[in-house]
């Protein structure tokens, strides 16, 4: 039997758009980026994006495999979830509430030790994995676009699509912050900004309790 993609492209290009509303959206995702980008290297910043994308993952993962219906059904995993998400937001907003100030080197604009590559990509991926509001999207998302009989290539579809989108926003992100020319500029306030994205980021960790 001939399989056609065609009566599939406009649900497929419906989660195109409403994934790409999300992801641009401000919140977590972006703050960490944000903050790996100015106060680490480009490389970071990068790495920090990649975890996000895997982070997404996780979740299209658990919908496609049918666990989100075990998720939605049962309200103690998203709060596990919740309290765990918010935790980690306020582990590393308070860590950047630590931040101090720290000699300059002469024309070294990367006068700051950078964090390794699994750190980078951690931060990401946990930021993302353990959002809660990421699951209610995700849910909400799937159980519209996908029925029972929708087969395997168009849910492997929707995942390329949700991965590849996540990772070129937030790369693009991290790609224009980690700069020369915006590194140069924050050089001498790059304790404030790790201060500054550690209060948002705890504010965040605060939203997600309240998150119903």
């Amino acid at each position: 039997m001939h399989f056609s993609l065609l009566p599939y492209i406009p649900s497929l290009l419906g989660v195109a758009g409403l994934v790409m509303i999300a992801i641009i959206s401000p919140g977590p995702d972006f703050a960490i980026v944000v903050r790996n980008s100015l106060v680490y290297s480009r490389k970071t910043a990068l790495l920090t994006a990649f975890g996000i994308a895997l982070g997404i993952l996780v979740h299209v993962s658990y919908l496609l495999l049918g666990l989100g219906l075990v998720i939605a059904n049962n309200p103690w995993l998203l709060l596990g979830v919740k309290y765990f998400g918010a935790g980690y937001l306020f582990y590393i907003g308070y860590k950047g509430l630590k931040a101090k100030r720290t000699a300059l080197g002469m024309g070294n604009p990367h006068h700051k030790h950078d964090i390794s590559a699994m750190t980078a990509i951690r931060s990401g991926f946990l930021t993302n994995a353990l959002n809660p509001k990421c699951i209610l999207f995700f849910i909400s998302l799937f159980a519209v676009v996908i029925a029972p009989h929708t087969p395997p290539l168009v849910l492997f579809i929707y995942g390329v699509i949700i991965f590849v989108e996540t990772l070129a926003w937030f790369s693009f992100i991290a790609f224009c912050l980690s700069g020369k020319r915006m590194r140069e500029k924050f050089n001498a306030v790059g304790h404030w900004v790790e201060r500054v994205t550690g209060v948002i980021l705890m504010l965040l960790g605060m939203r997600l309790l309240f998150l119903v």
